[in-house]
């Protein structure tokens, strides 16, 4: 499904400076069905059905249970944005979702249409977009790490104005489907396939077309990813790509392999985000312990009821 690949690259962007829009938070006492209180804020029975129908379109361990304690630690971090003023702004989430819908070939009505259909909701996604996209800068003011929070601006000046360059792809996902009960009987088969169908390859335009001439092979669009972006499992088959496609891999769900549409070097707002935000990580790894710490500080000092 392609909105997968947004749900992917959701967390990678970084947040520019902005007024604050993290949704009020609703009195317990005005919910019902309420999961769970955190400090007075209700977790609703919705918000949880909610979220683990998020899990399940990210394709991650999904329960009552797991979304419920998902929900917690972004309530106590909502809480702690707003204390901080450190949230970024309406406009900031409503470009970031517009970005993954375009990077997906939809509009934002059809994005919209998809996570409602899902039993999301944008709603609930744009409130998780702007937790994912202020919560790092909290961490880092509170540990002092390389960016300190600092705004794109700021950055951009302590590397004399400019915006750092990195290399655009546009990709899409060709995959040779081996289902699992005749896996090993043709797993074999299905990598000549595949690797016998790079050299025919006829590019991304005509990618549908192509598929549709073999036995059970499916067409991906990927759309915009960032070098800083590529997936580890596949970033060194991209860089090491000859042609419009990379190597064979073989996957849960058979063989396959990426065929870039296009690539180029860019240094739009975009990019110089993702840039610093990996050059950040790269300086300290410590900021998911960081975060972790953080949120169970503020676990201990919270009140916590579970219903």
């Amino acid at each position: 499904m392609s909105v997968m690949r947004v749900m992917a690259l959701g967390a990678a962007l970084l947040a520019t400076a902005g007024t604050a829009i993290l949704p009020v938070a609703t009195p317990a006492a005005a919910a019902s069905g309420v999961s769970a209180v955190v400090n007075g804020t209700a977790i609703t029975s919705g918000d949880v059905a909610r979220r683990v129908a998020f899990l399940k379109l990210q394709h991650a361990k999904s329960s009552s249970q797991i979304a419920r304690e998902q929900l917690i630690d972004e309530t106590l971090k909502r809480a702690e944005i707003s204390r901080l003023r450190m949230s970024v702004s309406t406009a900031d989430v409503d470009a970031s979702f517009a970005r993954f819908a375009a990077s997906n070939k939809l509009s934002t009505d059809q994005l919209s249409q998809i996570l409602d259909q899902a039993g999301v909701g944008a709603d609930h996604f744009k409130q998780y977009i702007a937790v994912q996209m202020s919560w790092p800068r909290v961490v880092n003011a509170r540990y002092s790490n390389a960016s300190g929070g600092k705004t794109l601006a700021a950055r951009m000046q302590e590397h004399g104005g400019a915006k750092p360059s990195t290399t655009e792809y546009f990709l899409q996902q060709v995959i040779f489907v081996v289902p699992a009960a005749r896996r090993n009987a043709i797993l074999g088969k299905r990598q000549a396939e595949a690797e016998a169908s790079r050299a025919i390859f006829p590019g991304c335009d005509d990618a549908k077309i192509f598929a549709a001439t073999m036995h059970d092979v499916s067409i991906r669009n990927l759309g915009r990813v960032l070098a800083p972006q590529l997936p580890q499992d596949w970033k060194p088959l991209i860089e090491k790509a000859q042609g419009n496609t990379t190597g064979t891999r073989v996957t849960e769900r058979g063989v396959e392999y990426l065929a870039i549409c296009k690539k180029r070097e860019v240094n739009d707002d975009v990019a110089a985000e993702v840039v610093f935000r990996a050059e950040d990580l790269g300086k300290d790894q410590k900021d998911d312990s960081n975060s972790q710490k953080y949120i169970d500080e503020l676990r201990k000092k919270a009140q916590i009821v579970i219903r």
